[in-house]
């Protein structure tokens, strides 16, 4: 089935132009076209429409994979830990067994899905976080030097949009993105991955 997706304001990222109404047509796990709406919807008047409030982007990088996945832990609710991800001694109090990193790298991840991100970035070493990353649907990305700031589920509070971009929307491109609110980008509305839908804002 094919699917429009368009937003107020569409940006392709690799520093190409803003396209105002623009919009994406999914094809299975691809992006077949990336147009101005008008165009794909006259071109295929039978395509599934999803109309987004806002600008329709490149899914998001999270830079700090390891230290926001296998350095810390999400509490599940029902622990009464609180709500933040849990580091240094507060992480080292608890019994963290394969099975419970497993859990607490699904929670993080999901956490991550609802802030854009597509991809996390940095070497993870334990199974049950790397399984748990892998069935999410995120890629994991290889990177060169540790950054900078203090490790945020949110690319965004510590970087750019443009830095923070992962693959640009490319006819023939994977089928990936991410809708915010603004265009300052202050809120994930959607986060679609291979042209799944995996986060959408109730």
């Amino acid at each position: 089935m094919l699917t429009i997706h368009t937003a107020d304001l569409l940006i392709p990222g690799d520093g190409r132009s803003p396209l105002p109404g623009g919009a994406v047509l999914v094809e299975g796990r691809q992006l077949a076209a990336v147009e101005v709406y008008e165009d794909l919807a006259a071109a295929h008047p039978t395509a599934r429409v999803r109309r987004w409030p806002g600008v329709l982007t490149p899914g998001l990088v999270n830079p700090y994979g390891p230290e926001l996945l296998e350095q810390a832990y999400h509490p599940d609710p029902r622990e009464d830990l609180g709500s933040e991800p849990l580091t240094g001694e507060a992480l080292e109090s608890l019994d963290m067994t394969d099975a419970r990193w497993g859990a607490s790298a699904r929670r993080g991840v999901q956490r991550m899905l609802a802030h854009g991100v597509v991809a996390v970035a940095g070497a993870l070493g334990r199974p049950a976080v790397i399984d748990a990353v892998h069935r999410s649907g995120l890629t994991i990305e290889h990177r060169f030097t540790d950054p900078e700031g203090r490790p945020s589920l949110n690319p965004l509070a510590e970087r750019s949009p443009e830095a923070s971009f992962a693959a640009p929307l490319l006819p023939h491109g994977e089928a990936t993105f991410a809708v915010f609110d603004t265009p300052e980008m202050t809120a994930c509305v959607a986060t679609v991955i291979n042209g799944r839908m995996v986060h959408r804002r109730r």
